[in-house]
């Protein structure tokens, strides 16, 4: 969500000064439309506060109107100072202000959503639960189990010291052998949306080698698997050429593994 208008739904004019305040105090813009104009009023990649005190809400009529945002792409909230249908704060994922002191709690929550950037940033970086890991949070709300070593530097020794940079964008770890090492949070965010961070060709071809060999296979035995030539899978190995995804696919199944076990870092 990136849109900096945020939408107010109600025909109430006393709903709409409180919310304006908190708004424009976060650098937003309003606009108003009344329930009957929801359906001509854009709401993809934008927030739209829902008045539920607005007379001509049924319960029926707020959980359609709320789900009808949510499913096209919006970010619905809800100013609900009655009860309201449980269904109604699952589907606006809880995001419900109960009275006028709660408004500028939602707004602080509504700009943190709405900030396109929060997701290139970490909120919170520390020792996981679990033996060897690293748990990384960023700033929209995804997490990451980072299996040691997550760094050439990484030796794993104790994680004694985790700082956090002044802009976020990068977190410092230390460790009890006196390495310190830099992950920044594009590199996490790139794997939270699924992107493909940058390959090593050399470590993958190792990789692939090996797990060749473990497999019993030859380069003539995988050629005649995948119908790809053998020199270019010694090319591939040897890590002067770096295969597409589909290529990589293509040989991870005929060695037996999951093409993530091909590209894992360790």
């Amino acid at each position: 969500m990136t849109n900096d208008t945020v939408t107010l739904c109600t025909e109430r004019t006393s709903f709409v000064p409180v919310w304006r305040e908190t708004l424009e105090r976060h650098g937003f813009k309003i606009r108003v439309c009344a329930p009957n104009d929801l359906a001509s009023t854009p709401v993809r990649d934008t927030a739209v506060v829902f008045d539920a005190c607005e007379d001509s809400y049924d319960d029926d009529d707020l959980l359609t109107a709320v789900g009808f945002v949510r499913a096209a792409g919006g970010m619905p909230f809800v100013h609900a100072e009655d009860e309201i249908e449980e269904v109604v704060e699952e589907v606006c994922l809880g995001r419900v202000s109960r009275s006028e002191d709660d408004v500028e709690r939602m707004g602080a929550v509504l700009a943190r959503l709405l900030d396109a950037d929060r997701g290139r940033r970490f909120e919170f970086v520390t020792v996981s639960p679990r033996d060897d890991e690293v748990l990384a949070i960023l700033g929209d709300g995804s997490a990451s189990l980072l299996k040691r070593p997550i760094h050439k530097a990484d030796d794993r020794s104790e994680v004694i010291a985790i700082t956090l940079a002044e802009d976020a964008a990068s977190v410092s770890l230390e460790l009890a052998s006196g390495v310190t090492f830099e992950l920044r949070a594009t590199s996490l965010a790139r794997r939270a949306q699924g992107e493909a961070a940058p390959i090593d060709g050399t470590r993958l071809g190792a990789r692939l080698r090996a797990l060749r060999l473990e497999a019993g296979l030859t380069q003539a035995e995988l050629a005649r698997r995948t119908g790809i030539h053998r020199p270019n899978i010694a090319r591939v190995e040897a890590g002067r050429h770096t295969p597409s995804l589909e290529t990589l696919a293509r040989l991870a199944t005929a060695i037996g593994v999951p093409t993530t076990r091909v590209l894992a870092e360790d």
